[in-house]
């Protein structure tokens, strides 16, 4: 199993949205109401600064910088808190033996901070997200590669994958390596990003069904 992180275990939005705030204001940009945020969490800063308010990719490299900065300052954790029985859901699965990671397209460096602090990483076999310059390593689909290639590695059967996520991102960049995606409508979209997904849910009860109910009964 692989994790997509904001929107899908993790509400980090109001961290986000006062680092934006703060980050745009300082380059002379109008900063994002809580109801744009939907543009900001999920794909890499790195490109949301190019596409919601026209930066370069020269610019947006020195607003992510700043943006980081920012983050390292506050603690990755600071404003951020799991979304209602995710937590349990993951511990609960590994507890099925379940190898899990993420794949995430926040810097790993967070992401690890994040899984520490819920005490979720010893529910998972590899925590994956995008490299510090979110360049590097950012695309949704090289990350899905990346957290296939650190179970495998760690012995993991890979055969029958399945991404949990909140995005368009995470049902393109699984469609790229025939990982079905079940989405989560309980982090930041828009009704239409579910296009393409193997499943839908709305709450954690329907996903705990999927992943737990059915496996124990294949």
């Amino acid at each position: 199993m692989l994790w997509d992180v904001d929107g899908t275990i993790v509400d980090a939005s109001d961290g986000i949205l006062r680092r934006l705030t703060i980050a745009l204001e300082h380059f002379g940009k109008r900063p994002p109401t809580r109801g744009e945020l939907v543009h900001w969490i999920g794909p890499p800063m790195f490109e949301s600064f190019q596409v919601n308010v026209g930066m370069s990719p020269a610019e947006a490299s020195e607003a992510v910088a700043f943006y980081r900065v920012l983050g390292k300052k506050d603690g990755y954790t600071t404003g951020a808190r799991l979304f209602d029985g995710v937590g349990e859901l993951v511990r609960d699965v590994a507890a099925a033996g379940i190898p899990q990671a993420t794949a995430s397209s926040k810097p790993e460096i967070q992401v690890v901070a994040l899984m520490d602090h819920f005490d979720l990483s010893s529910s998972l076999t590899a925590t994956v997200g995008a490299t510090q310059d979110e360049k590097t390593l950012s695309a949704k689909a090289d990350i899905v590669a990346e957290s296939l290639r650190r179970l495998e590695v760690a012995g993991v059967d890979t055969s029958r994958p399945v991404l949990v996520g909140d995005r368009h991102h995470d049902v393109e960049g699984g469609a790229e390596h025939g990982v079905p995606v079940i989405f989560v409508r309980w982090g930041f979209s828009w009704p239409h990003e579910a296009d393409g997904a193997q499943a839908v849910v709305d709450d954690v009860d329907q996903l705990r069904r999927l992943l737990l109910v059915e496996e124990h009964g294949d």
